[in-house]
């Protein structure tokens, strides 16, 4: 459902605030979340793979009260989240920065995603189950792993007790709340005096269920010097692989022209059974082909009623995990879009923007191009819209976004 026809909006915030004195030591006394990886801070990965979901409205990001108007001021200076974003301040525990991010919301948001900044490999599929989940039914969804290791209660030393490994879970962010119960839940901690580590025990102590989905394995959290080491990332040597893509729609009743994820006002509409973006279709099967993985109709055939209408921007988070899946990284996409009409000029550079958004590169590696037929062919005499693309990747040690635990249902 596009994101401006979702009665029930969903916000997330990236909690940004910490001290980090486990690592500081080990980083120059910096806050782990301000850490610069492939280019940006650690909560900016958190918040780019927030906005690539496809199912989340608004990011609000926590900072220490004293960094709050120079990292605002580094946010507007970056502009490529594709989302809107608030800033506010937090507070001296995990739980004051949680509570004042809450208050900083805007009206409309219906749910809430706390996520914790130093946790920046979280794949945009996890965030898309516990939205589902949400919308499902649950007041509150937490993404866990199995755990692997034999748990002890030990006391004074000893051992007093060994907890069946079966019904255990490590539990990860984010962490999915319908907003007004969470609220509530902070409001009754605060009287109460209540301190806990996460936002799930306050449901939990107010007797609302929390339901689990599957966590990611990759969906690690830096918070010991060794921790860094998942930063410098493998030793191989990458081995370079370019995809080559095209598509197709013709024009005719069916659905609004949208390209890259842009809606193009007034332009003709396409003939598809998904929403015809034909630009992002061509993107996805080269994306397949640096991989090897075919094309997109093996993975999403037009025969199949859940794909009817579906938005592509999912369809593209979809391949670009099977892509991490395959250890492929991209680097960089060279789009072409031919058509007689309507005039593309207008939305080159927004359409360019939300493309590198949903890959998650720098916009200066996406490039757009768009001509036309000069009136040659079906798409010289108006008839259809096409789409090129070619992009370049490296095979290498990727983030593996698994998740090993079964989903309930709710």
């Amino acid at each position: 459902m596009p994101e401006n026809s979702r009665p029930e909006k969903i916000w997330a915030l990236i909690l940004a605030a910490g001290r980090g004195s486990r690592l500081a030591a080990a980083i120059g006394g910096l806050s782990k979340q301000f850490l610069c990886w492939r280019g940006v801070p650690l909560y900016w990965h958190a918040a780019r793979t927030m906005s690539r979901s496809a199912v989340v409205d608004g990011v609000v990001f926590v900072f220490p009260p004293e960094h709050c108007a120079a990292e605002e001021e580094t946010l507007h200076a970056r502009d490529d989240l594709g989302l809107p974003w608030l800033t506010t301040a937090g507070g001296a525990l995990r739980q004051d920065s949680v509570r004042l991010g809450l208050a900083a919301l805007p009206r409309e948001t219906r749910y809430v995603l706390v996520h914790d900044a130093a946790r920046p490999f979280l794949g945009p599929a996890l965030t898309r189950r516990i939205c589902e989940a949400l919308r499902r039914g649950a007041s509150a969804v937490v993404p866990g792993l199995p755990v692997t290791d034999t748990i002890k209660l030990v006391d004074n030393g000893l051992v007093t007790a060994t907890l069946p490994r079966a019904r255990l879970a490590a539990v990860q962010t984010p962490q999915g709340f319908d907003l007004n119960l969470l609220r509530q839940a902070h409001r009754h901690a605060q009287e109460a005096g209540l301190t806990v580590t996460d936002d799930a025990a306050l449901m939990e102590a107010q007797g609302h269920d929390v339901h689990i989905v599957p966590g990611e394995a990759a969906n690690v959290k830096i918070t010991n010097p060794e921790d860094l080491a998942l930063l410098a990332g493998g030793q191989t040597m990458p081995r370079p692989c370019t995809g080559m893509g095209y598509d197709v729609h013709r024009y005719g009743p069916g659905r609004p022209l949208k390209l890259g994820g842009v809606p193009i006002p007034d332009g003709p509409e396409v003939v598809a059974h998904s929403d015809g973006d034909v630009l992002l279709h061509a993107l996805m099967d080269a994306l397949l082909g640096c991989a090897g993985l075919g094309d997109i109709g093996r993975h999403f055939p037009d025969n199949q009623a859940r794909f009817e209408g579906i938005s592509s921007a999912i369809l593209l988070d979809q391949v670009l995990e099977m892509l991490y899946g395959a250890g492929v990284t991209l680097c960089h996409a060279d789009l072409t879009i031919v058509a007689q009409t309507p005039r593309l000029s207008p939305f080159r550079e927004e359409i360019r923007k939300n493309v590198a958004r949903l890959l998650g590169l720098d916009k200066a590696h996406v490039n757009l191009k768009a001509t036309t037929e000069e009136g040659l062919g079906f798409t010289g005499r108006a008839e259809g819209i096409k789409a090129y693309a070619v992009v370049s990747a490296l095979t290498g040690a990727a983030p593996s976004f698994s998740a090993s635990i079964p989903s309930p249902d709710l």
